[in-house]
């Protein structure tokens, strides 16, 4: 079973030297980004560290634990941007490499009752391995990486990225075709806004194709800033929300504009505007 709560609140904290200028609020300090995240009253933090050997569990557990926060989920990102493994590479070794990298991050998160994170490391097709072939890699991963997902007590999360991303999943209903091809019912999709708003049409109405298999939303505006700094509306999203009865995190993979402190701040006013039964 999964677990089921109210809509909560979530910022992301990035360990990895690799991604700085990437859209991550607190960067470096953990013990410093849990402070400052408990104190504005966010729920959760979201990790994006370089592997599961960067933070020793035991350290994190007391760090959260000091400030009343969750572990809303891990990022495997680093897979890519630090060690450049994804799951559609045309080596088997390779591929192989980066099965067990998400595999570590899954049994990292697990006992926090945190899902893991697949985006960029899903990868793409080229020259060098064409479409269906990159599909077929796609699929064998999350077939394999969900069970291990499920056996751990926790879901997988799949992430649709923009065109200038990936080729693989871009859209909500596009990850949703790719999940009901599996035969593992642990994976679910991560509906990131900063993406939707590039490639759907209508961002309530992809919230609804995706009713019952969303398991994590990225809190983005428009420009990737925090939620109130771009041009999103967002009621008829938080409308789409309810309709699908999302119990998930909120959370905030947003760049740190104009820094990390100013843009905290500014996603917990915008959570607490649009959340005030959850936050």
């Amino acid at each position: 079973m999964f677990r089921v709560m109210p809509i909560r609140s979530a910022v992301t904290v990035s360990l990895v030297p690799e991604a700085r200028g990437g859209p991550f609020v607190f960067w470096d300090d953990l013990p410093s980004a849990c402070r400052k995240a408990s104190a504005l009253g966010f729920d959760a933090i979201e990790l994006f560290a370089p592997g599961p050997e960067a933070v020793a569990p035991a350290d994190l557990r007391k760090v959260l634990d000091e400030h009343g926060l969750q572990l809303a989920a891990v990022g495997t990102g680093a897979g890519w941007v630090k060690h450049r493994l994804t799951l559609t590479l045309p080596s088997s070794a390779e591929r192989a490499k980066a099965r067990d990298f998400i595999r570590a991050m899954i049994d990292f998160a697990a006992p926090f009752g945190a899902p893991a994170i697949i985006g960029s490391m899903q990868g793409r097709s080229n020259e060098e391995v064409d479409a269906a072939t990159a599909a077929g890699y796609l699929t064998d991963a999350l077939e394999v990486l969900g069970e291990r997902a499920r056996a751990q007590g926790v879901p997988l999360i799949y992430e649709p990225l923009n065109r200038y991303e990936t080729n693989m999943a871009n859209t909500i209903g596009q990850s949703v075709s790719l999940l009901k091809r599996l035969s593992t019912g642990h994976v679910r999709i991560l509906a990131d806004l900063f993406h939707m708003n590039i490639e759907e049409s209508n961002l309530a109405d992809a919230f609804r194709a995706g009713a019952g298999l969303i398991g994590h939303v990225h809190f983005a505006d428009s420009n990737r800033k925090p939620i109130g700094l771009g041009h999103l509306e967002l009621e008829q999203v938080v409308k789409a929300l309810a309709d699908v009865d999302y119990q998930g995190y909120i959370s905030a993979e947003v760049l740190p504009d104009p820094d990390p402190d100013a843009a905290a701040e500014q996603t917990i006013r915008s959570f607490r505007r649009w959340f005030p039964r959850s936050g």
